[in-house]
């Protein structure tokens, strides 16, 4: 072999002193050791080569390394490399085709690889290959070469591609034989908790937990954005507005973006990287509207900076609608603000704001005014912008677009809006709906100084009854402690204006204008009596043909009756709502509407109905989806966390999460983050529930969010109980007026009395007003209570009694939820032959969680833990009921699918904890103990 080997291509980069450890990271590629191959392809900067070479250095396998380098771009100096890294696992391997791949006739690939692939098939042991940075490599014959390798790989070796994209191997066809595993950049991400231990233990910080969210946040988990940010941070006090200003125009991380990613491609690709940098979202005939460019499909070029990975995240599983990384997002953003040429090549340059009017024409054309409205206004285009802003008589503001409205109008001159008297109404209109009352008159005042002297026609009559309306208006915000007299004199001067008009359509109309302006106002006070009542005075003033304000009404009168608990008058309420929204061109009603009946579905236990109406919203909401579909992904994961399909709750949660930060009402954040931590208190994750929950209680009282503390304490309560704090749930559980939660501390303290009186307190209150879904609850606690309590006759009744008002409906986490001793209460249920499908469906997601963990016991009475020197651990408890129910050593191992060998050592260890030696002694303690 005459040619010279670089030595530190062959090294494999040693750990580091800090690092941050990433056991599930470790985990995936211990578990991929099963495949061919292992592929981590990733973007610059997401810690791929760190994570490979710590992985190495505790895998226990030997391994070798090959970093490539653009000058491996020939297939003769790739083999020689690959096969003298090889030689470092076995010294002969490729003796024998040094001379021949360097001979001016060289066999074929084939042949050269099949010498070497024998030689490696009868090393003694396993082993792992590594080729860093396949990216550089661009030719086909090593891509062939690489193929002919995995399709013949000797069961001894394991191969590791680390790239920045997916190389031109058969992926495809190795994801469906199983021999394919996959680390990208959703798995790469850091975490929060792996993004606080790199800032604050590795990189030396001391960040509240606010500004590591941030950042977080703001990097999306890169790491070497947060390093770029860290080592920005260094000598900066005021980390917060420091993690405030940071984003992609920052020095460190505008030149690693840069030298690392845009000044790597093509000319073409950064001419498209720019002119979509405007887009929010991508889309392929979005982009060609901007590109004006019809020899090449932009859907293509968004297929390959994907499998670039050229920070392009997408938003659909169809691949159809992708986002820019942030940060990435912010470079593009200030280049392209520089300059920027038109994709056909020449010299005509193409301004920002005429690119931002081509994406508002299309935006337009496809029925997305909203959008269509933002570019409008991007591009400075005032009178496309006020037209759209006007939306044919259903102004923008009023379809959830009050923010981008506001902050058009603001920075629009006076001059401008005196020419347009209807956009100071407009402004006064959104201020209001955006709850800001300040400056309101001075808008209204504006839109009068700007229709003096203009004739008396109907468009200048309109525009005066919406100024008054929106005076009315003004008058029913009472917050920073304006009385509620200030409102009523309002009123009462609008209806002194009235007085003497003969009660026509159009004062009916100002009256009906008036009342749910009212209930809006209420919605926020949560005042129900009032929503009702301006709601139902609403629709009989409204004019018959007023169907947008109608429609508004009767949502708002359902969503009344909702709060009250009235769900018969709630349920016929949204469905006026929705027959009348559907008669509009306009489908948020109908959004709001479906959400509220799908909301009430769930409270009456119709669970499959309830997820076909969140199903019909998901539908109604677009693609991709508007927020507020946000609802209805919550809804069906809480549908499907019941229906115990986790994989798809903690889905819908993801969706539901993302969406929620779009809102601009953060507290569905709050909702979404609690049903994620019971997910991962369900799959047995206390640390993960406890670390969600403690985030959105944190979230909560930050932004003061009183109203959602009631479903977030329950979470909390429940962890508690988990870890035997009982006097701190306790008094989360009083504290909150939680019947159910103060059961079960109740239980845990083994105080089934007074458990059992709560419970039926609280039953008497749920029947009363015919809540099905809390009934539902009340039964499932009460059946462990009665069992606890000594009463097993009762709560076998009580359970046979609830199973048939669920089956139907396929209710099982209620159930399993409630642990094992619901498990032993079911099994005789079986015995006596009733409903034995229902309940072997049940009895078989109980066995899966043993098996996926060892189950903590029912709420183990706190007596127990403290009067021994060592607790019984989960599975330990499991096996003591066992042994209580007097299972053999053998049958308790075919129930819990341990070997007997398992069963005894565990026997030994209860017997040893509770100081016995006997199965009889063992339960007797136990029992004095209170732990059975």
């Amino acid at each position: 072999m005459n040619m010279p080997i670089l030595a530190t291509k062959l090294y494999i980069p040693p750990p580091r002193p800090k690092v941050v450890l990433r056991p599930r990271l470790m985990d995936r590629l211990n578990e991929g050791l099963h495949s061919k191959l292992t592929l981590v392809s990733a973007s610059a900067g997401f810690g791929k080569t760190t994570l490979v070479s710590e992985w190495l250095a505790v895998c226990g396998r030997p391994a070798t390394w090959l970093s490539l380098d653009e000058g491996d771009n020939d297939h003769t100096r790739f083999l020689t490399h690959l096969f003298t890294a090889l030689k470092t696992i076995g010294v002969n391997i490729g003796d024998g085709v040094f001379s021949a791949l360097e001979s001016p006739q060289p066999p074929s690939i084939e042949s050269i690889m099949t010498v070497v692939l024998n030689e490696i098939s009868i090393l003694p042991d396993d082993f792992i290959l590594v080729l860093d940075d396949y990216h550089v490599i661009d030719i086909k014959t090593i891509d062939h070469a690489l193929t002919f390798l995995l399709e013949h790989l000797p069961p001894q070796m394991h191969l590791i591609i680390i790239t920045r994209e997916d190389p031109h191997l058969p992926l495809a066809r190795l994801r469906v034989r199983d021999q394919l595993t996959e680390l990208r950049v959703a798995d790469l991400r850091f975490t929060s908790l792996e993004a606080a231990e790199f800032l604050n233990q590795v990189m030396g910080l001391n960040l509240s937990l606010d500004n590591i969210t941030s950042l977080e946040t703001r990097t999306e988990g890169w790491i070497a954005g947060l390093q770029l940010a860290a080592i920005s941070m260094q000598g900066h006090k005021d980390a917060t507005s420091f993690i405030q200003s940071f984003n992609g125009s920052h020095h460190f991380v505008l030149d690693y973006l840069l030298e690392e990613v845009l000044q790597q491609q093509p000319e073409n690709i950064q001419n498209f990287l720019l002119h979509t940098s405007i887009l929010d979202r991508l889309y392929g005939p979005l982009c060609d509207a901007l590109m004006l460019d019809s020899s090449v499909s932009a859907q293509e070029t968004l297929k390959y900076l994907e499998r670039s990975n050229l920070f392009l995240i997408p938003l659909d599983n169809d691949r159809r609608w992708y986002r820019y990384h942030h940060l990435f997002l912010d470079l593009l953003r200030q280049r392209v603000n520089q300059s920027i040429t038109s994709s056909s090549g020449d010299k005509d340059k193409v301004s920002v704001a005429e690119l931002h009017k081509r994406a508002s024409v299309w935006y337009e054309n496809n029925g997305l005014e909203i959008e269509a409205f933002h570019h409008a206004a991007a591009a400075n285009d005032v009178e496309r912008a006020a037209r759209l802003m006007e939306g044919n008589g259903f102004p923008l503001h009023l379809r959830g677009a009050v923010v981008p409205v506001l902050n058009w109008l603001k920075s629009l001159p006076a001059v401008v809006l005196n020419d347009r008297p209807s956009m100071w109404v407009m402004y006064a209109s959104a201020l209001i709906i955006a709850g800001q009352p300040t400056g309101i008159e001075q808008k209204l005042q504006a839109a009068e100084a700007a229709l003096q002297g203009t004739p008396l026609d109907d468009k200048t009559k309109d525009l005066i009854g919406l100024i008054a309306s929106g005076r009315a208006t003004l008058a029913l915000l009472v917050i920073n402690g304006q009385p509620t007299t200030a409102v009523e004199q309002i009123l009462h001067a609008t209806e002194v204006v009235l007085q003497g008009t003969e009660p026509d359509d159009k004062t009916n109309d100002l009256v009906g204008l008036i009342a749910p302006m009212q209930s809006t106002l209420a919605i926020n006070q949560h005042q129900v009596e009032t929503i009702i009542t301006q709601s139902l005075r609403a629709l009989e003033y409204l004019h018959p043909d007023n169907l947008p304000v109608r429609t508004a009404s009767t949502w708002m009168l359902g969503h009344a009756y909702q709060l009250k608990g009235d769900r018969a008058a709630a349920i016929q309420a949204f469905t006026d709502a929705i027959s009348s929204s559907q008669k509009l061109v306009y489908n948020i009603i109908t959004i709001a509407a479906s959400i509220g009946l799908g909301n009430v579905q769930e409270g009456e236990n119709q669970l499959y109905l309830a997820a076909q109406t969140y199903g019909r919203v998901l539908q109604l909401a677009g693609d991709p989806p508007q927020p507020v579909a946000c609802e209805a992904h919550l809804g069906l994961a809480r549908i499907s966390y019941e229906w115990n399909d986790l994989k798809s709750a903690e889905q819908h949660v993801q969706e539901a999460l993302q969406l929620a930060k779009q809102l601009e009402n953060l507290d569905r954040f709050v909702s979404c983050e609690v049903l994620h931590a019971r997910l991962k208190f369900a799959q047995g994750d206390l640390d993960g529930a406890i670390a969600i929950i403690d985030k959105a209680g944190h979230f909560l009282h930050q932004h003061n969010y009183t109203h959602r503390t009631p479903e977030v304490t329950v979470v909390q309560v429940l962890t508690l109980l988990d870890q035997s704090k009982l006097t701190e749930a306790a008094h989360l559980a009083q504290t909150h007026d939680l019947p159910l939660s103060l059961a079960r501390v109740e239980l845990a303290r083994g105080d089934t009395s007074t458990a059992l009186a709560i419970l039926g307190s609280y039953q008497v209150k749920v029947e009363a007003k015919d809540w099905k879904d809390e009934q539902l609850k009340v039964s499932a606690l009460q059946t462990v209570a009665l069992y606890r309590h000594g009463e097993k006759d009762k709560a076998l009744q009580l359970l046979a009694a609830t199973l048939p008002q669920v089956e139907n409906e396929g209710f099982i986490r209620i159930f399993v939820d409630e642990g094992i001793l619901m498990a032993d209460l079911l099994s005789e249920i079986s015995s006596n032959g009733i409903m034995p499908d229902y309940i072997d469906k049940l009895l078989a997601v109980f066995e899966a969680e043993a098996l996926k963990r060892e189950d903590k016991p029912y709420l183990r009475p706190v007596s127990s833990a403290q009067s021994l020197i060592e607790p019984l651990s989960g599975r330990e408890i499991k096996v003591l009921l066992l042994i209580a129910q007097g299972l053999s050593n053998h049958e308790i191992s075919e129930r819990l699918f341990l070997a007997l060998s398992t069963v005894k050592g565990y026997n030994r260890n209860i017997f040893g904890k509770l100081g016995v030696k006997r199965r009889t002694e063992a339960v007797a303690r136990a029992r004095e103990l209170g732990l059975l």
